[in-house]
């Protein structure tokens, strides 16, 4: 089989895979509504706001399933209730899902405003001296914040000339921190989140809180048990020509690693060929769970080949299919990635053991930054004493001050070895900017370890791989706490790299077959980044996420519009974006602040059960 015929350049897809529009950022020009000279003055100005707006978003974001966003502009300029009336028509007519108002000039701020209780909203006011559109936005954020309808407002910190048609570089980074966060909002509204099994091994993750998905997410949950795997693989409800497929090009692209386990236990080679077809049949068999297969309604499946749209899910595997099956990771792994036996595409979102909530970092991260997201235990802290007792070796460059082993058996995407690149540096791209040759080279640095049958008795296969050092990354992690409700927790940071007997030497103290992530968080000097320890040990859970760049200042604008507080972040505060309102609770103590701001608001689509 060719790799250029499997892997050729992505084309990315005109639909999504999950069933829902694609939302629209709603742009709104609002006026001055005084006639006879006033609005007229200002009608072309505050509609090439509009379209320059509208263009600037358009240039430069795209949905996770690859094509442009798309601005849908009022048809004439907002100066009162009946114009902003015709917008919320249009708007709702056109799929819309987040509104950008824009002015450069006083209006009235309750009669133009954007009243619909969903959407997020930005203002942007033009900061010229001719006309106050300073006014307007204060005003407007005013009305808001009194209505409770939290809006962004956006205002460039130079004073611009009347007939200035660039946008400002401060403003230009709003406007895509607030429309990234609008419409990742938007995206997963409606959406469905499957659990495929229960509770895995006592994991409070993978109890799943459908409260929390409903009310603060707006997405559904769905559950299926794992005996339906058992069913669709003992009937064959899969697509029998992909599986063929399939089987080509894992015997050409995956190639198996180490066994560890002892010459007496290990699995014949039958037994591991028989492991290799069945967990190619989990994949596809996973996949059509959670977004369905037209090619099963031709075999008479009907039902099956609708799927539950979920946008995320989550697979039990342990105890009581891995006791007895092979494990999920080779599935988990495949399918949150951003390629497999049908070329380059778009990665899933599987969160290993069923952990929920870290299958929501993974989807809010991957609608974030378009990219693969990478699973992993928060395993083990090693101080520059301990690695350098241990192994003689004393950490230098941003692992100075001790590393994270981030490593699991699960899904961690094989995007996260950082075999793509850009300049010569360790990238994750967006699959329709990773090469052929990137996504082979993701293939080649991973092993696909027979599974340790101590931990996985029914067998199964474990990506094995290092990620390269030197890749920003953002660790992220979502907890609901009794009394609280859902808080997050964010760590920007750096992947490290270890001298190889120095890197074989430390993991081989735990699994050697998982996939491994040096990961060093930035320190701050204070509270919970003092030191790489005291991340750590405040991290809630065993799990998390590891998204590529240095993202926590969307999590942040994110958590804000879901009305999720932060519990521990360490991104500077000049780059923290949430409502104007955020303000009113407090000035000093931003963190503080946003648990009584999330709290007084409550979750985005209900009403909280704390």
């Amino acid at each position: 089989m060719n790799n250029k015929q499997i892997f050729k350049p992505a084309t990315p897809r005109d639909q999504s895979r999950v069933i829902g529009r694609i939302p629209k950022v709603g742009i709104r020009p609002v006026i001055d509504g005084r006639r006879q000279g006033v609005r007229e003055s200002l009608e072309t100005q505050t509609m090439g706001m509009a379209r320059r707006a509208a263009a600037f978003i358009t240039d430069n974001l795209r949905h996770p399933h690859g094509p442009p966003v798309e601005c849908v502009i009022a048809d004439t300029c907002i100066g009162g209730v009946a114009e902003a009336a015709h917008a919320a028509e249009k708007f709702e007519r056109e799929g819309v899902g987040l509104s950008l108002t824009v002015t450069p000039c006083w209006c009235y701020g309750a009669e133009t405003m954007d009243m619909h209780t969903w959407h997020p909203k930005a203002i942007w006011g033009f900061n010229g001296s001719e006309r106050p559109g300073a006014v307007y936005l204060a005003a407007a954020k005013a009305a808001h914040e009194q209505k409770g309808l939290p809006v962004f407002g956006i205002y460039g910190s130079e004073v611009q000339d009347a007939g200035e048609e660039t946008i400002p570089g401060d403003v230009q980074e709003k406007l895509l921190r607030f429309v990234r966060a609008g419409l990742s909002v938007a995206r997963i509204r409606g959406k469905s989140y499957l659990s495929i099994g229960s509770v895995s091994m006592g994991i409070a993750g993978s109890m799943i809180q459908q409260d929390f998905f409903e009310e603060y997410l707006g997405m559904r949950c769905e559950a299926v048990d794992m005996s339906e795997l058992t069913r669709r693989l003992e009937e064959q409800i899969y697509d029998r020509e992909e599986f063929e497929r399939a089987v080509q090009w894992v015997e050409q692209y995956c190639r198996e690693g180490e066994d560890i386990n002892p010459k007496e236990m290990q699995l014949s080679r039958q037994e591991k060929d028989r492991n290799w077809e069945t967990v190619v049949k989990m994949t596809l068999i996973i996949r059509d769970l959670m977004v369905g297969n037209p090619k099963l309604e031709q075999t008479g499946h009907g039902e099956e080949a609708l799927g539950h749209n979920a946008i995320a899910s989550g697979f039990q595997g342990q105890r009581q299919w891995t006791d007895h099956f092979p494990n999920g990771d080779f599935s988990e792994a495949i399918l949150n990635s951003s390629f497999d036996w049908n070329g380059i595409r778009e990665p899933y979102v599987v969160a290993t053991e069923n952990d929920t909530l870290n299958a929501v970092c993974m989807l809010l991260g991957h609608q974030l930054t378009n990219t693969a997201q990478v699973f992993g235990d928060i395993r083990t802290y090693w101080s520059p004493e301990s690695v350098e007792r241990v192994t003689g070796h004393t950490l230098a460059g941003r692992a100075a001050n001790g590393i994270i082993h981030f490593l699991n058996s699960g899904s961690a995407s094989l995007d996260g070895t950082g075999r793509q690149t850009h300049e010569g540096n360790p990238v994750m791209k967006p699959y329709w900017d990773i090469q052929p040759d990137e996504a082979e080279a993701c293939l080649e640095a991973t092993r696909w370890c027979p599974a340790n049958l101590e931990y996985f008795r029914g067998g199964g296969f474990s990506s094995q791989f290092l990620t390269r050092g030197g890749m920003p990354v953002t660790m992220t992690r979502i907890n609901i706490i009794r009394g609280q409700g859902p808080v997050l927790q964010i760590a920007e940071g750096y992947t490290a790299e270890l001298p190889e007997e120095v890197h074989q030497t430390l993991n081989r103290r735990t699994d050697p077959t998982w996939p491994t992530t040096w990961f060093v968080p930035r320190l701050t000097g204070t509270d919970e980044f003092s030191d790489v320890y005291s991340v750590m040990n405040n991290w809630g859970s065993n799990h998390g996420v590891l998204s590529y760049g240095h993202v926590g200042d969307a999590f942040i604008t994110l958590s804000s519009l879901l009305r999720i507080p932060v519990s521990m972040h360490n991104v500077p505060r000049n780059r923290i974006f949430r409502p104007t309102s955020w303000a009113a609770f407090g000035t000093k103590e931003l963190e503080s602040a946003d648990y009584r701001a999330c709290r007084a608001y409550g979750p985005r689509y209900g009403t909280t059960t704390a």
